[in-house]
């Protein structure tokens, strides 16, 4: 669903402390209704005697206090990242969903929690996306498409209608996908690839027209 401008602010921290954390940041402070209130670190401890982007870092573990009046967003583009949310979940904290005010979503296209829909996307008609869903920069969905949970949509991607895009998939900068095509489970597609057939689960390709080019992994 689309966030409701009207609504109380909802302090947001960002789950990562990497590069695209920051992207992820400045996208919080330009969407109304959002406030950027720190960061969340999982792996380093030290990190959180440092501040990032003027904001502090949070361990992990001492993110329980914050859960009544805090929302989660992660700031990890890779398809992994459900790790990271399954243990900010398990420490009670829910998650925001980010529309970039220059993004369009149709008001019949819903979208699941923890959902970041950059600026310059446009997502057509009667499409759906899953939860914790990155889409980038600029990117394209066409209409009734579906969109599996912790799949990445690269900068620029562009993703026909009726298309069916599984779980923690990538699909890099500037792919296409042409209309009606499947897209399995854990699967990558390569930058600038063009897919004009369906592709199986956790499955690489790359190139014009797309071609396999790895199997058996894992997303990415």
């Amino acid at each position: 669903m689309q966030p409701d401008r009207g609504v109380a602010i909802q302090k947001v921290l960002i789950l990562g402390t990497r590069v695209f954390a920051e992207e992820v940041a400045d996208l919080v402070r330009e969407t109304p209704g959002l406030e950027l209130a720190g960061f969340v670190e999982n792996l380093e401890p030290d990190r959180c005697r440092e501040q990032l982007d003027s904001q502090p870092i949070y361990w992990i573990d001492d993110c329980r206090p914050l859960a009544a009046d805090h929302r989660a967003l992660c700031g990890i583009g890779t398809t992994h990242r459900r790790r990271f949310v399954d243990a900010a979940a398990e420490r009670g904290l829910s998650f925001a969903t980010l529309v970039h005010p220059t993004a369009r979503v149709s008001l019949t296209t819903p979208l699941g929690s923890g959902c970041i829909i950059s600026a310059g996307v446009m997502i057509a008609a009667k499409s759906s996306l899953g939860e914790h869903v990155i889409v980038n920069r600029g990117a394209l969905i066409g209409h009734h498409t579906t969109i599996g949970s912790f799949t990445t949509i690269g900068p620029g991607a562009n993703i026909a209608g009726r298309c069916r895009i599984g779980q923690g998939v990538y699909v890099a900068m500037s792919a296409v996908v042409i209309d009606g095509t499947t897209i399995g489970d854990g699967s990558v597609v390569g930058a600038g690839a063009v897919v004009t057939k369906d592709v199986p689960p956790h499955t690489q390709v790359m190139g014009v027209p797309a071609r396999i080019v790895k199997e058996n992994i894992e997303g990415r």
